[in-house]
C-alpha cells in the first residue's frame, strides 16, 4: 500500500450517538459526496470486532471515493481492517511504535490539546496534528480546556506539520477558525447530526476553498 493523498480540509470524525438514530454509512455516505475529504472512525464503545467490521464496511464507502480512512486509537482495529491510517490521543500508543508498526505510507495523526504539547510534536514521525478543543465540545468527554481562536493560532504556528482544528466546529465560525492557518477543519456534530449531511459537507467544503 502506498501513502494516499491526504486532503484534511473537510474531516469527519464520526459519532454514533450523533447520528440522530440514522445509520453511519449512510451518513458516511452522505458527507463524502458532498465533500468530506478525510473520515475518522471513532468508537469508544464498541467490541473489537464489531469495530473491525464497521471499520471494513465504512472503507468500502471511503476508498473507491478516494478518501482516506483513520481509527481512532485503536492500531489493531486499524490493522485488521486494512484502514489508511490511525489517529492517537497523548495517553495512546506513541506515534513512533505506531509508525514503526504500520510502516512509512500509512496516515498518522496525533491529537494537541495547548502549546507544550504542540512543541513535545516536533520531530515525531506523524503526518497532521489535531488542536482543540478550539471551543468547548461536550462530543468528547475528556477534552481539555477550549484554546480559543488565538490559542489555535499560537499552535498552528508552533507546528511542524499541517494541522486540523477540532472542537465545536460551525458553518458558523468554520471561516474564522480557517483563519488562523489551519490546513483543515475536523467535524463532529456539524456533520453528523446534520439534518443532511452531504449538503453541509459542501458548505464546509465551499467555506475552506474560500480561504484557501
Amino acid at each position: 500500500m502506498s501513502r494516499p493523498p491526504f486532503d484534511l480540509g473537510v474531516y469527519l470524525v464520526t459519532d454514533r450517538p450523533a447520528l440522530l438514530g440514522r445509520d453511519l454509512l449512510e451518513v458516511v455516505a452522505a458527507a463524502v459526496a458532498g465533500g468530506a475529504s478525510l473520515v475518522q472512525l471513532r468508537e469508544k464503545a464498541a467490541a473489537t470486532r464489531e469495530f473491525v467490521e464497521l471499520a471494513r464496511a465504512v472503507l468500502a464507502v471511503t476508498r473507491p471515493r478516494g478518501v482516506p480512512l483513520l481509527v481512532n486509537d485503536r492500531l489493531d482495529v486499524a490493522l485488521a481492517a486494512g484502514a489508511d491510517g490511525v489517529h492517537v490521543g497523548q495517553d495512546d500508543m506513541h506515534p513512533a511504535d505506531v509508525r514503526a508498526l504500520l510502516g512509512p505510507d500509512a496516515l498518522i495523526g496525533l491529537s494537541v490539546t495547548g502549546e507544550a504539547e504542540t512543541r513535545a510534536a516536533a520531530g515525531l514521525p506523524v503526518d497532521y496534528l489535531g488542536a482543540g478543543p478550539v471551543f468547548a465540545t461536550a462530543t468528547k468527554k475528556d477534552a481539555g480546556a477550549p484554546q480559543g481562536l488565538a490559542g489555535l493560532s499560537r499552535m498552528v504556528a508552533l507546528a511542524e506539520v499541517p494541522v486540523v482544528a477540532i472542537g465545536a466546529i460551525t458553518l458558523a465560525n468554520a471561516a474564522s477558525v480557517l483563519a488562523t492557518g489551519v490546513a483543515g477543519l475536523a467535524v463532529v456534530s456539524a456533520l453528523c447530526s446534520a439534518a443532511d449531511p452531504a449538503v453541509a459537507a459542501a458548505a464546509l467544503r465551499r467555506i475552506v476553498r474560500e480561504r484557501a
